[in-house]
């Protein structure tokens, strides 16, 4: 795949995943700035309409707290600790509350045993280690393949290599849970803003939605990003597997 001295994997892997990541990130940016201008109708913050989803589904052992920074709004399952940033959490905005909303439907994930997200809670410890040691092995299995064979030493090489691989497979995969568990939380969110009230026309849940799907578009742009990388590495080390 090197054409004068191009390594065109990347060209086809790599940089239309980059592209679409920074689309992906450029659109959500720009649609949370158009509807954090429009006030909800019935003045709800972010915090508050968590608090609203929560007890609409029965949950009273989540703690709302505020977090410093733009949009760095989470959920931890472990603590139960729904944290809402300084754009969502005294914010009336449609865009903060459509976040503070989202957030919320991964409590309730966690509430009912979701078991994407549970999943995805499983594969960290594989994703972390996967996206750090996965590609830095495979590069290392190929790049002393050669002097290994003419040791004898190839098979170790060989191993380390389909090791690396498997790690940065396991990386991948939890990208790809991503996307059920936070195109399920959007959808979670926006039901109950509709039936719990917090809404009072379609034009505030229309805009919510909108933040909310630039914003899952951003995971989508992740995955395809973390396929794009594993295929590369993949035909890498086929690639030195041949040569060797």
């Amino acid at each position: 795949m090197y054409y004068y001295g191009i390594d065109y994997t990347y060209l086809i892997f790599v940089i239309p995943a980059l592209l679409l990541s920074l689309w992906a990130s450029a659109a959500v940016k720009s649609r949370f700035a158009k509807y954090d201008r429009i006030r909800t109708q019935r003045g709800v913050t972010g915090a508050q309409a968590a608090a609203i989803l929560l007890r609409a589904n029965g949950i009273t052992d989540v703690k709302i707290e505020h977090i410093h920074g733009n949009l760095t709004d989470n959920y931890n399952p472990v603590t139960k600790i729904l944290s809402l940033s300084d754009s969502t959490y005294s914010s009336t905005s449609i865009a903060a509350v459509g976040v503070a909303a989202h957030e919320t439907g991964h409590a309730i994930q966690h509430n009912v045993g979701y078991f994407p997200l549970n999943f995805r809670r499983a594969l960290v410890p594989v994703a972390n280690l996967g996206s750090r040691l996965g590609p830095l092995m495979v590069l290392i299995g190929i790049g002393f393949g050669a002097s290994a064979y003419a040791e004898g030493r190839l098979p170790v090489l060989q191993l380390v290599t389909d090791i690396g691989l498997l790690l940065f497979a396991g990386a991948t995969l939890f990208y790809l849970v991503t996307l059920p568990v936070e195109f399920d939380a959007s959808r979670r969110a926006l039901k109950i803003l509709k039936e719990a009230g917090v809404f009072v026309d379609k034009k505030e849940l229309s805009g919510a939605r909108s933040v909310l799907w630039a914003a899952a578009m951003t995971y989508v742009a992740s995955a395809l990003s973390a396929i794009a990388s594993f295929v590369r590495i993949l035909l890498i080390a086929n690639r030195g597997r041949r040569r060797d």
